[in-house]
């Protein structure tokens, strides 16, 4: 027998793959980043990422850290002091006390979302979700073997949650509900009253609560109000929170959950199991973060306010185009399907071809689960956002000619 030859093994993927999605803002990134390879100048209004810079104290504490040897492995569930000082703002910002065994720092905001339904979610589960919502929400539920049960945001509410259709939905089968406020992509933001009513409607059934609030400090008219701050609601509430929005902090891959304390111990069991822990030096920055001066999330947050004022004023100038005002987040999910026609029948065709033809990048509403509605983010210069309004309009105008 000839010990060098190899035989080719065909790839025989576990079925459950099949229900695992990308991210389509990803995606269309690269398809932009290959134009730009071709000398295209293109204008970037698809990703979720804060064009800021990582604020500089927290910059230097990182670093400082790394010159002091935090280059080794963490518990899985955090740094106790990062535990600590997350702990402390979480108490002061939702008013209800926590500690730091309740929280498990983990690499950015998806392990919370990931680590939530492998604990909780057996196959043929009910999991209810915003619709539109962040895609990570359905294809996560598919691969788990669950049941989705979208639950539709309506433009004309603001995209926010109708308490009455979520308790429509709920169902013996029901295991989990996933909330997102402030909201991606919409930018809606839950009203306290819409909090209580969400509570009510859930009633006393068995069933958790995962709360998305990853933009939680980036809220322009009202207030951001937790599930979390109900009494008797912050045990059967996960709470996912992070720095990569609100700290401009994307590529340091910092987030956390913060979970009643038994749930938090499985919870630090996934992660030893599925990153060991997060870096290190990456936890000294994020309790500088906290603790540190707070001036330059309140400046981003003014930042973003601004343009999302002026961006709305000039989506609302495009013929066809119809925008509501978001209350959070860094998004405008227009609605674009009087732009829509023989010719251009559906969101993504809308934006593939906006790309091609008008080097614009934006995110369709299909990859959010709603058609008919695109994504932009505001997240870039003011420079940018007006040159790229100018193509969408120059775009439309031609698609109707």
């Amino acid at each position: 027998m000839n010990q060098g030859l190899t035989t080719q093994v065909e790839l025989r993927l576990a079925k459950r793959m099949a229900g695992l999605r990308g991210e389509t803002a990803f995606e269309v990134l690269a398809k932009a980043r290959a134009l730009e390879a071709q000398g295209k100048e293109i204008i970037h209004l698809e990703i979720g990422e804060p064009d800021f810079d990582t604020p500089a104290n927290v910059v230097d504490s990182g670093v400082n850290a790394l010159r002091q040897g935090f280059t080794h492995y963490t518990p899985s569930a955090g740094m106790p002091e990062l535990r600590e000082a997350i702990a402390e703002d979480v108490s002061r910002s939702r008013g209800v006390k926590c500690s730091g065994d309740e929280v498990v720092v983990v690499p950015g905001g998806k392990p919370t979302i990931f680590f939530t339904f492998m604990a909780l979610v057996e196959e043929g589960d009910e999991v209810i979700y915003p619709n539109p919502g962040f895609p990570i929400y359905e294809s996560l539920i598919h691969f788990l073997g669950a049941k989705a049960v979208p639950l539709q945001l309506r433009e004309e509410k603001d995209f926010r949650l109708d308490p009455n259709e979520l308790a429509d939905l709920i169902t013996d089968r029901t295991k989990l509900v996933v909330l997102n406020s402030p909201h991606n992509p919409t930018g809606g933001v839950l009203a306290r009253q819409d909090v209580r009513d969400i509570a009510a409607a859930i009633g006393d059934r068995g069933i958790m609560v995962l709360s998305d609030e990853i933009y939680s400090r980036l809220v322009f008219d009202g207030e951001h109000f937790s599930l979390m701050s109900l009494e008797g609601w912050k045990d059967r509430t996960i709470m996912l929170d992070g720095f990569s929005k609100s700290y401009a902090m994307t590529g340091w891959r910092l987030g956390y959950g913060v979970m009643r304390r038994d749930l938090a111990q499985h919870f630090s069991r996934l992660m030893s199991n599925a990153n060991s822990c997060s870096a290190s030096f990456t936890q000294i920055a994020g309790i500088e973060a906290l603790r540190g001066d707070q001036s330059s999330v309140e400046r981003m947050c003014r930042e973003f306010k601004r343009r999302r004022d002026r961006v709305v004023e000039r989506i609302n100038r495009i013929p066809g185009f119809s925008c509501r005002v978001p209350k959070g987040a860094f998004y405008v999910f227009p609605n674009v399907r009087n732009c829509l026609n023989a010719e251009v029948k559906s969101s993504a065709e809308f934006a593939m071809r906006l790309l091609a033809e008008g080097q614009t990048v934006v995110t369709d509403g299909a990859s959010f689960g709603t058609d008919g509605c695109v994504r932009i983010s505001y997240a870039t210069s003011m420079e940018q956002l007006r040159e790229g309004v100018k193509r969408i309009k120059r775009f439309v105008e031609r698609l109707s000619a």
